[in-house]
This record gives C-alpha cells, sequence and structure tokens, in this order.
C-alpha cells in the first residue's frame, strides 16, 4: 500500500519522442523560464486502492498511455514503451542507473524500490531528452523517493510519520509500510521500510490439470486455477539524510533490499535469494550563473537462483545414475556511477545544459556444482560452471542541451549526447572439460565451444551518437502542439553479447530475458541498436485545463540493428533441437519498425453540488511492430486496449468504476513460438475515505472473475520438470481472477 504521495509527475507518455525533450528540462527546473510539460501529477492520496495494495512499483504506471507492462514476478512487472521493453528503457532511481544483474532479468530497476517509498514517477515516452541519459531508445522513466520537508524560518521540528497495512484477498498478499521523518530549517533525516508477502495467485478459472507440483513433491497439490510459482517475499529498508544552506542541498541516502523468495510463473527458476545495498550521496546547487547538480552512487547485488517449491529439484536417480540436487545458481553485479550537469542561464529565454557520466558495471554469473554423491557422473558437475565471468560494461558520456523560448507561443529544444561503450568478459568453462554433445569441452581447446568463446577477442568499444530535436507551439490556451525527431542508440548488454553456451538446452534455458520459455545463446558480433523516432502531439482542453482535454500522440519508430531472436544457424551456431515445442535460439542484428498512437482524454460531468463531482477519463493504445528483415511481428506487443474510468468525489470520498479492455493478440513473433491470445475485459471497483490522519482503501478487481491469459505474460512454466522435457509449449501465463483489496493508512 502506498501511501501519501505518488505525485506521479509524469511526462508525456503521450508526448511521445522528441517532443518529450522538452519535458526534461522541467525535472530541474522551477527556476527556468520554460513552462513545465506534464501529463498528470496526482497525489498518491488521490490514487484509489489498485495502487494501494500492491508491492509491484511498475503496477503504478499501468494507467499511463503508451505504457504497458509484461510479468518478471510479483515484486516488480517490466515496462514497455510504444513496444520497446527493458534495457532499451532507462530507469533512474534516485539518479541511479540500477542495472538487472541476472540471467532472467528477475531483479530489473524497479524492482528496489518499494512503491509506498516512491513520491513520484516521470515517464518520458519515445524520446528522453539527452540530458537524463544514454541507452533509452523507447523512453525513459525517473523514479524518485519520498524526501522530508525542511521546517521554516523560526519553526520547530518538523516530525511525520506514516504507517499503511494493506491486504489482497486472491493472493493473500499482505503488506505493512513505515516511513517517519525529522526535520529543521536545515538538516532532515528520513527512514521507511517496508514488508510483504503473498502466496499463488488464483487465474479465474482453470487453464491446466490440477494435480502434483512436481514427481517429486507428491504431495504438494497446485489446483487447476493456481498461477505455480507466483508467490513471493521482499524486504526494504531506507535511511536518507539531507543538509540545506541557503541555495544548496547535499543528501545521502542508503538502500538494503532482502527479498529471501519468489516465484516465477513465465521462467523455468525461481529467486531464492536477492541482497542488494545502495549508497547515493548527491548535490543540488542554485548560483547566479545557474545550476549545478552532482551525483555518486554505488549499488551491489548478490543474487540466487534455484527450483522453489513448484518446481521439480530432483533430477536423475533413475536405472542407477546419480541423483543431482537442484541447480545453485549465483550472481555478483556491481554498478557504480558518477554524473554531473550544469544549466547555465544564456539569458531570459535560453538555457544550456552540460554535463558528463560514467557508468561502471561489473558482473560475474556463476553457477555452483549440484550437490551429489557422484558428481562426476553428472552434466551438472564436478566444476563451477561460469556463465559470464567478470562481464564488464563502462559509459563514458558527455552531453549538452539548448532550450530556448522564442515568443510565448513557440518552444524549441535540440540535445546533442556522445557515448563510448567499452564491454569485456573473462575466461569461462562449463560444468565439466568432457567431449560430446551433453557435455561441455576444454575450455582450453579452441575447438570446442567454450575453449572458441575463450580464444575470441571479447573486447569491444562502442561510439554512441544520440540526436534530439523538438518544437512546441502553443498558439493559445486551448491548445498545444508539438513534434520532434530523435536518434537514438543502445549498446547490447552483458548477457546478449556473452552469454555462450549453446550445445546444452537445459544451460540455454537459463539464459532467457523475455519469459517466452525458449532457450538463448548471446552473439558476441552484436552491434548497437540506433533507433530513429518521429512524433507529433496535438493537446485540446479548455483555457483553465479543469473540464475537459483530449490528447492524440502519433508515432514511428525505425531501429537500425534492432537485436532480435535467430535460429542458431543463423549466426553460425548449432543449437540442440527441443522436444518440447520450445526452441533455442541465439540473438542478431535486424532492422525493425514500429508505430502507433496513443489517445487520452478527460471531461468533467458534474462539479459539484450536493452529489459531489462526476468525472470521466479513458485511454486508447495502439502498437504495431515488425522485423522488417524477416517479417516477423515483434515480440511482447501489447494489441489494441483502452481504458475507461468514471469517478466520483465527495468530500472526503473517491469512488471510481472502471473498464478495461483488450484486444486479441493475434499478431505473434513465429521465431519465439509467442502464443496468441484471445481479447477480453475487466471491470474494477475501487472507494477510498480520507481524514485528515487517515485513509481507508477498498476494491474490487476483475469483478466478474474473468478468466484471460495475459498478451504479455510469457509461457507459463510455473511448475513440474521445468529444467527437463515434462513441461511443453502451448500454455500462457493467465491474469489474476478476482480479489477484494482493502488498505489503511495512517499519518502523524
Amino acid at each position: 500500500m502506498q501511501h501519501l504521495k505518488l505525485k506521479r509527475n509524469i511526462l508525456s507518455s503521450i508526448l511521445a519522442p522528441c517532443l518529450l525533450t522538452v519535458v526534461s528540462s522541467v525535472a530541474w527546473a522551477e527556476d527556468l523560464t520554460l513552462p513545465v510539460v506534464e501529463v498528470r501529477a496526482e497525489k498518491l492520496q488521490e490514487k484509489s486502492a489498485s495502487a494501494l495494495s500492491t508491492s509491484d512499483t511498475a503496477s503504478l504506471l499501468e494507467d499511463e498511455p503508451g505504457l504497458s507492462l509484461y510479468r518478471a514476478g510479483g515484486v516488480s512487472s517490466l515496462p514497455a514503451i510504444h513496444g520497446l521493453a527493458d534495457d532499451r528503457i532507462r530507469i533512474k532511481v534516485d539518479g541511479m542507473d540500477l542495472i538487472s544483474s541476472c540471467a532472467n532479468h528477475m531483479n530489473p530497476p524497479l524492482s528496489y524500490i518499494d512503491p509506498s517509498n516512491v513520491e513520484n514517477i516521470k515517464v518520458i515516452a519515445g524520446i528522453s531528452p539527452v540530458s537524463v541519459g544514454g541507452d533509452s531508445i523507447a523512453g525513459t522513466i525517473l523514479v524518485n523517493s519520498a524526501t522530508s520537508e525542511f521546517a521554516k524560518d523560526g519553526h520547530d521540528l518538523v516530525i511525520q510519520a506514516t504507517l499503511g497495512t494493506f491486504y489482497r484477498s486472491n493472493n493473500d498478499a499482505r503488506g505493512v509500510n513505515l516511513s517517519t521523518s525529522v526535520a529543521n530549517e536545515k538538516v532532515y533525516m528520513r527512514y521507511t521500510g517496508s514488508t510483504v508477502e503473498a502466496n499463488n495467485y488464483i487465474a479465474g478459472g482453470n487453464f491446466k490439470p490440477a494435480g502434483p507440483a512436481a514427481m517429486n513433491k507428491l504431495n504438494h497439490i497446485i489446483a487447476g486455477d493456481e498461477v505455480g510459482s507466483s508467490y513471493y517475499k521482499s524486504r526494504n529498508h531506507a535511511l536518507a539524510f539531507g543538509v540545506k544552506h541557503d541555495n544548496h542541498l547535499v543528501e545521502l541516502k542508503f538502500g538494503l533490499q532482502d527479498i529471501p523468495y519468489q516465484g516465477y510463473a513465465n521462467q523455468r527458476m525461481d529467486m531464492t535469494g536477492n541482497d542488494s545495498k545502495q549508497f547515493n550521496l548527491s548535490y543540488n546547487g542554485q548560483y547566479d550563473w545557474g545550476r549545478l547538480e552532482a551525483r555518486a552512487y554505488q549499488e551491489k547485488t548478490r543474487h540466487s537462483m534455484q527450483f522453489g517449491d513448484d518446481k521439480q529439484f530432483i533430477y536423475g536417480g533413475m536405472m542407477g545414475m546419480p541423483a543431482a540436487s537442484g541447480m545453485p545458481m549465483d550472481t555478483l553485479g556491481k554498478t557504480t556511477g558518477v554524473n554531473v550537469k550544469g544549466e547555465v542561464k544564456l539569458s531570459q529565454l535560453d538555457t544550456l545544459s552540460l554535463g558528463a557520466e560514467y557508468q561502471r558495471y561489473r558482473l560475474d554469473d556463476y553457477w555452483r556444482a549440484s550437490p551429489q554423491g557422484l558428481m562426476m557422473a553428472t552434466m551438472m558437475g564436478p566444476n563451477t560452471f561460469w556463465n559470464i565471468n567478470n562481464g564488464e560494461r563502462d559509459r563514458y558520456d558527455v552531453f549538452a542541451e539548448w532550450d530556448s523560448q522564442w515568443s510565448d507561443q513557440w518552444l524549441t529544444q535540440f540535445g546533442l549526447r556522445s557515448s563510448s561503450v567499452k564491454m569485456n568478459a573473462g575466461k569461462i568453462q562449463g560444468y565439466n572439460n568432457a567431449a560430446g554433445m551433453m557435455n561441455y569441452g576444454d575450455p582450453t581447446n579452441p575447438a570446442t565451444i567454450p575453449g572458441a568463446f575463450n580464444a575470441a577477442d571479447r573486447s569491444n568499444t562502442d561510439h554512441n551518437i544520440d540526436v534530439s530535436a523538438l518544437a512546441r507551439f502553443t498558439p493559445d490556451a486551448n491548445k498545444t502542439f508539438e513534434a520532434g525527431y530523435a536518434i537514438k542508440t543502445r549498446s547490447p548488454n552483458v548477457y546478449e553479447r556473452f552469454a555462450w553456451a549453446n550445445n546444452n538446452t537445459m544451460v540455454m534455458n537459463m539464459n532467457n530475458l523475455y519469459g517466452d520459455g525458449n532457450g538463448y545463446v548471446g552473439n558476441l558480433n552484436l552491434k548497437p541498436e540506433t533507433a530513429h523516432t518521429l512524433s507529433a502531439t496535438a493537446h485540446w482542453n479548455d483555457a483553465a485545463q479543469q473540464d475537459w482535454s483530449l490528447k492524440v500522440t502519433p508515432y514511428f519508430t525505425y531501429v537500425d540493428d534492432y537485436i532480435d531472436a535467430v535460429p542458431c544457424s543463423k549466426v553460425g551456431k548449432m543449437c540442440m533441437a527441443r522436444t518440447d515445442g520450445f526452441a533455442n535460439l541465439s540473438l542478431d542484428n535486424q532492422s525493425a519498425s514500429l508505430y502507433g498512437v496513443d489517445v487520452s482524454g478527460k471531461v468533467a460531468l458534474s462539479n459539484g453540488s450536493g452529489l459531489g463531482s462526476l468525472a470521466a477519463s479513458g485511454t486508447l493504445n495502439y502498437v504495431r511492430g515488425k522485423n522488417r528483415d524477416t517479417g516477423d511481428d515483434l515480440y511482447n506487443i501489447m494489441p489494441l486496449n483502452a481504458k475507461l474510468a468514471l469517478e466520483h468525489k465527495l468530500g472526503g470520498w473517491k469512488n471510481i468504476i472502471q473498464a478495461k479492455f483488450v484486444g486479441s493478440k493475434d499478431n505473434v513473433q513465429a521465431v519465439r513460438k509467442e502464443l496468441k491470445t484471445a481479447g477480453y475485459s475487466l471491470l474494477n471497483l475501487y472507494s477510498s475515505y480520507e481524514w485528515p490522519r487517515a485513509r481507508v482503501d477498498f476494491g474490487v478487481e476483475n469483478v466478474f472473475d474473468k478468466y484471460y491469459a495475459d498478451p504479455l505474460g510469457g509461457a507459463y512454466i510455473g511448475q513440474g520438470a521445468t529444467m527437463g522435457t515434462g513441461v511443453f509449449h502451448g500454455t500462457q501465463v493467465p491474469g489474476m481472477g478476482r480479489s477484494v483489496n482493502v488498505g489503511l493508512t495512517l499519518k502523524y
């Protein structure tokens, strides 16, 4: 339950591409002459129970035009903007780049902050201003945690505290969060903590036979409507200090996360531990010439995977063969960053932003030999398997951005970023050095698969250029028109380049960033993706921007060297054939195009009187993506969807009736064997009442307990022998059935 202040300053997810660059300046620009461009600014107190009964920070964005979510465990979904997702989105939490350190991306950036600790989120769709970072061909998401207000001059200490709790009936999810702060005129200190735990959720109907979770867990029965491996538990703590002197602010923040377990319905393994420590030091100062910002941060993650409660743990042990006890996998990731940005006021109408960034990422991904008596006779021993050894990805960036207010009606922004991305990885080895199809080979012999990788030149330096240009025209108080163009570049991530094993399906299954159930091997020869995005936005509203508004954003993106799945033979690799309906694949540079439109609007139906106010709102999103080289559809593209809501307010009451409509997903990617899904509609009801010091929330989601397959849910492999051939292709992860949610927030 996320309390108070989700201000969600969501910057034009609608503004799309280039145009959105304008918005970047608002991230730090109260004093700039440029107008602030915001899509929405909602306090969390005004949000429905849907936001106050979740542990998934990404779910706070689910109503934003142009943005969709796909499943990655219960703690954090993965956002997609205009059909582009995951590492194609630059996500910053309190100015930090938090890079997923997992072969299955189980710990994405938004998983490192609990929803209760979110103060505001800015979403920049399509085009990110160069000032907010590279690696952002889809857009940028900026998440900021809560901070305390300083006491006014001459006033006593400001002491604040918030206690929240929520319960979700469907999966027995229960959570508690606490925040407390104290501040005087110069100094503040704040603590936030949260814990949440949930069981498997229940779909709106049976989608598989009921039966044992696995052959070695015959007493553990999973019902036909139960979504296996969807349970989780998470704990987060954050401590912040701030010192203010005149126009200067220094803040120091510490974060600690402990996820003891988290199941994954669309992955073959589960998280059995994720420990993260974050350090973040920032400075913000205002000078006569402009503003200076600086930041230094570091995040360390220890991540573990194994088979969870709903998946088979013991393999082998028949006909005299030794039994393998699970498959322990460990990952160590560390991200260190330094950035500085200066805003110089060239005139009352012109602002020049200059900055530099350094980001250092290190990754070790190693899988210890499976514990057993006769380790030499199994594929999972006697060596430690090195999936990624000392993976390196370092960024060196400089940028310049010019904002100009030519007149009351015209505003422009131009930006240029130069980035060098240096990547490398150390030598690797398999579980054993034996030859043969089911073994791994001698890592010192260039004729073997690991030996060829070790003998190859693994170092690579990409020189990337980002350009953005936009214009905004406001002829009067009732309408605004924007248009822009951007070139954005993204270098491959560590797994896309350095995952090396292709002669063993079991190992390939472990390298899956996509939740499609397939096996993957990387490609050392991948080139950076370069996206060309063109968009326009038309926005009409009443002069006071209170009674009605309509926003329409069409966009088009062409991506050179788009990194997409291909058959292994396409890149000269030999991968084992499969009998379970899934595929073993590699990655290669292709070309792709995406186009679509976002529409959003609202209208006030009644502005008060004795019955309260009544307003209607809605969004419609459409995106189409094609691989231009193969003619195949792009993966994980959300079908046509719309949301309509009727909102009533009376005193402390707020009530919402919300309907969601999703079309059938018929355009699927053949190479990944992506599954089609039927269209569906859902009805949600939310109600809340707020007093000065308390708030109660109530909601019923999926009122009619509708069964539906989640279009972006991925392949269902949440139970059984997920590492063997007993789990077959053909079932999509379903959405959640009916749930009754309640929440309580107390404030001091």
